[in-house]
């Protein structure tokens, strides 16, 4: 009889007999329990665990009705011989494996391509809230039951056709509305027949890069900048050329002297991400100037400028734009919630049916229904409500978390206020690098990716980036706790 090593929480939420059914799962598919090994009985299992004799039946009843265990009347219960997922083991030794002679991948270039592409120097295991994970909204601060008001109402009374395919441009009550609002909050010089909704602003860059780019074309990148753009890029075959952010934004003179063959530049004016920065009025004359004159296109994200905390939102690039050389991206993931998927890009004239057409062969058209809820929200003005609500909650939020900076990070990380976004950059000052402080804290539950991961060719200084806009004050002050103690052991 095999001797088990189990472990067994009380406190959590899934069941006593799922949690004995997945340790033992796990054993057979690591191999720690080898085909054909006994198991202990139900009772002497039940005894040895201290749990009830029928948790472990339970768990042996569905171990034996997946295949994993059988078994033999009067002898006991056994590991089976042949396992049911035998070539789809979960261990990683077994997943590298493979018949000798067989190619390394059977992948594309393109999906080799695609498979080594970054999508983001934090954890992909989600986005649920936690110090100081950057860009998730405050989302126990969201109007859920207005939301879901509006949700119930919007199900009652729609049309059919809401239900049935719609237009790949979008719901046209959703396109005037996002029309409207960046008419009068973004200073974006627009019809509602140039807004393409899509799914987040990730689907407007790749967007983008199919319609208006050739692969094998040159495009200007922020460094550091948002992981996203480059990846969107790269996977349609896109050559990015990394052009260095100073304090004015993406030095434009750089990019026209190192890749002046670019197509196109990816820029993200109103708030750079990551270091914060805004671009100045000369550089964003520049680039409009370059732009017209090469016949280039300028990608603009405006991902979180609703948020500033001094004086009113900057004005977009795209209104200064006067040959239609600018495709405006904005995203509801950070002013509603990242879950929705609904984003817009506004597209100059000219290409509309193009983007469309992209957008169509993407994946048809954005969901119904939400477009539907989110153009009321829109009409009825509990957007703009929302977005001077987490303004004022995100200001004080990130005063929390200087606050804190100041009594617990002296001699460890520089923090200053800013002037607006969901995340501030905490400069290292103990010589550690950044990317040692972010798996320090890591250990210690706490996410802050290094700034480092953000750069490509230049040069970084070492800096965590701090997100607050999710976190009520306590669980600031918590954190950064936390986060010192990580540092100093």
């Amino acid at each position: 009889m095999v001797p088990l090593s189990l472990s067994l929480d009380p406190r959590s939420a899934t069941p006593l007999h799922r949690q004995l059914y997945e340790e033992i799962r796990a054993a057979v598919l690591a191999g720690r329990l080898s085909a054909g090994a006994r198991l202990p009985s139900t009772r002497a299992l039940a005894a040895d665990l201290d749990i009830s004799r029928n948790t472990v039946a339970g768990a042996f009843d569905q171990l034996v009705a997946e295949g994993y265990i059988e078994g033999r009347p009067g002898a006991g219960t056994f590991v089976a011989k042949e396992l049911p997922d035998q070539l789809l083991r979960v261990s990683s030794s077994t997943r590298t494996r493979r018949p000798s002679g067989a190619p390394a991948a059977q992948l594309s270039k393109r999906g080799r391509m695609l498979a080594a592409t970054p999508v983001a120097p934090a954890a992909r295991d989600g986005a649920s809230p936690c110090a100081f994970r950057p860009g998730i909204p405050a989302l126990d601060a969201f109007p859920r039951e207005l939301w879901s008001r509006i949700a119930a109402r919007q199900y009652r009374q729609s049309r059919f056709d809401l239900f049935s395919y719609g237009n790949p441009a979008g719901h046209p009550p959703l396109r005037r509305a996002i029309a409207e609002y960046l008419r009068a909050a973004r200073g974006v010089n627009c019809s509602w027949e140039q807004v393409i909704v899509t799914s987040g602003s990730q689907q407007a860059l790749d967007l983008g890069a199919r319609v208006l780019l050739d692969a094998g074309d040159t495009a200007w990148v922020e460094d550091p900048g948002y992981f996203g753009a480059r990846g969107a890029w790269t996977a349609a075959g896109v050559r990015c050329a990394s052009i260095p952010v100073d304090a004015e934004g993406l030095n434009v003179a750089h990019g026209e002297s190192s890749a002046p063959e670019a197509r196109m530049a990816y820029v993200s004016p109103s708030h750079q991400y990551p270091l914060g920065v805004t671009m100045s009025l000369a550089r964003r004359m520049a680039l409009l100037a370059w732009a017209r004159r090469r016949g280039a296109w300028i990608a603009e994200d405006d991902y979180d400028s609703e948020f500033r905390y001094a004086g009113r939102p900057l004005a977009a690039l795209q209104g200064l734009d006067t040959a239609g050389r600018v495709i405006y991206i904005g995203t509801f993931s950070k002013v509603l919630f990242p879950a929705l998927r609904l984003g817009y890009m506004v597209v100059p004239d000219g290409t509309v049916d193009a983007f469309a057409a992209a957008r169509a062969l993407s994946d048809r058209h954005p969901p119904g229904p939400s477009q539907a809820l989110v153009a009321e929200f829109l009409a009825e003005g509990h957007f703009a409500r929302h977005i001077r609500r987490m303004r004022t909650l995100y200001g004080e939020r990130q005063a929390a978390l200087v606050s804190a900076a100041r009594r617990e990070w002296q001699g460890l990380l520089e923090v200053s206020r800013a002037d607006s976004g969901m995340h501030l950059v905490a400069w290292l000052s103990n010589g550690m690098s950044d990317r040692g402080a972010s798996q320090r804290a890591a250990a210690a539950g706490i996410s802050a990716p290094p700034l480092s991961a953000y750069y490509h060719a230049a040069a970084a200084r070492p800096a965590l980036l701090l997100g607050y806009s999710s976190i009520t004050a306590r669980k600031i002050h918590e954190g950064a706790r936390r986060l010192a103690a990580a540092m100093i052991n």
